[in-house]
């Protein structure tokens, strides 16, 4: 699904110098990772990671250039392709069964999706202040810590998902 995700995106993930593409694909993947638990039985225990994966995603979307508009529709690509991915089973539940779940799914991107804006709105305010108003295009993300951040999401929901 990640790289049917990507190929939707087309260059726009490949145009960002800042951030290597394996980095975003790590994401994205982490993103739907978090998203299956966040409609099962973990949901609850799951919910702080699904924030701050998203507010997360939205730092790493303003370190990638993109514009607020084109962080919704990243995460919109990614409900139009459950959707699809998903139809044929939920077609298959009794009828109640798969609109809930289709409800609860789509209800929890719609709080990703505000979510992702404002960490990317926090992390554009936040170069803003750092550069007296002035926009800042230089590279002052550090992939590597990206790269922690990840871990530790990782992990996290590790931890959720190996409890009884």
């Amino acid at each position: 699904m990640v790289a049917e995700w990507l190929d939707r995106l087309g260059d726009r993930v490949a145009a960002a110098p800042t951030i290597p593409r394996p980095t975003v694909e790590r994401e994205f993947r982490l993103i739907i990772e978090v998203l299956s638990q966040m409609v099962g039985p973990l949901r609850r225990e799951v919910r702080t990671v699904w924030q701050d994966v998203c507010r997360h995603y939205g730092r790493v979307a303003s370190a990638r250039g993109l514009a607020a508009g084109e962080v919704v529709e990243e995460l919109l690509h990614l409900r139009d392709l459950l959707t699809r991915q998903l139809a044929p089973v939920l077609a298959a539940m009794r009828a109640r069964q798969g609109m809930a779940i289709m409800l609860r799914l789509n209800r929890v991107l719609d709080h990703g999706v505000a979510v992702a804006v404002i960490g990317y709105t926090d992390a554009l305010v936040a170069s803003l202040i750092g550069r007296d108003g002035v926009p800042y295009t230089g590279s002052e993300v550090d992939p590597d810590e990206i790269e922690r951040q990840l871990d530790s999401f990782e992990a996290a929901l590790a931890t959720i998902s190996r409890r009884p």
